[in-house]
């Protein structure tokens, strides 16, 4: 790849631009030259967000109602139809699923996560429908990464919680996604500790990437980005490009780029996005 090649992977293109306005809410363009096909990215947690044709997509169970029934055959069972249908529909990337743990009983998004209040929970429930969904040629996405209890003042409150703590009770979910061989992680809107997450080398690079062992590829929440991060852990801005772009990445050390577009075509390509049939390639749109 070139470098204006390479860079391109590290932000988005806007939302719905493939094949209909509103089908996809954020989308990485295809490179022909090399047979890499567009990165199509769909909401959500609990079933696929067709702005392009409502009505169209089955309302599966949240991720909460999930957690509630204990049952990881059931969770297979989500994790399978959802991902099923995502394919179907032309994304290889599914954004969830959701595995915060509840913290803030009036938190508006609870209902999303599949943690409940136990992080115990959240890590049994979430190897089974991570294997699953990605069972279907898409790679999942781990969110909200972290300590994104609340959305009042998303954008600008600052969680801020020990090591200790954030090892303890936050992060056991998203652990047993990276041990089930998660794909994307996305990071949240909030800050951790005073500095925003999706910046944050403490939390990407030392815990996630470092400790953690996660091996995939992070991008944003939609406009969580504030700066050009990629040297603080951020692989992937979205659903734009206005800071992880060519003019403000073409001077970073070249290897630290290569790094980051390495982990994100990777996961696409051991789940099998990469590499479908004819048949396969004319029934999932």
């Amino acid at each position: 790849m070139t470098l204006e090649e390479k860079i391109t992977y590290l932000g988005g293109d806007g939302m719905g631009n493939y094949p209909d306005d509103g089908r996809y809410v954020g989308t990485v363009p295809a490179l022909d030259r090399l047979n890499i096909p567009q990165l199509s990215y769909n909401d959500g947690p609990q079933g696929f967000r067709d702005d392009a044709r409502p009505g169209t997509s089955t309302a599966f169970p949240s991720g909460l109602t999930l957690a509630a029934t204990f049952d990881k055959d059931m969770s297979t069972l989500w994790g399978s139809k959802m991902g099923a249908e995502f394919f179907q529909k032309g994304s290889n990337c599914i954004l969830g699923p959701g595995m915060n743990v509840a913290r803030v009983p009036n938190n508006g998004r609870n209902f999303e996560y599949m943690s409940g209040e136990d992080p115990f929970l959240g890590k049994k429930m979430v190897p089974n429908v991570v294997s699953a969904l990605q069972s279907n040629k898409i790679i999942a996405n781990a969110k909200h990464f972290v300590n994104n209890n609340q959305e009042t003042n998303r954008n600008e409150m600052s969680a801020n919680v020990d090591e200790r703590t954030r090892y303890e009770m936050y992060y056991p979910p998203f652990q047993s996604a990276i041990d089930s061989g998660i794909g994307s992680f996305m990071c949240s809107y909030n800050k951790i500790n005073h500095v925003y997450s999706c910046e944050n080398p403490e939390t990407l690079q030392t815990d996630l990437k470092g400790r953690m062992g996660f091996e995939g590829y992070v991008m944003s929440d939609w406009g969580a980005t504030h700066s050009a991060s990629l040297l603080q852990g951020l692989d992937q801005e979205m659903a734009n490009s206005d800071f992880m772009n060519y003019a403000n990445l073409k001077d970073m050390p070249v290897d630290a780029i290569d790094e980051s577009v390495k982990r994100i075509l990777k996961p696409f390509i051991d789940a099998g996005a990469f590499d479908l049939t004819d048949e396969e390639k004319s029934s999932n749109r």
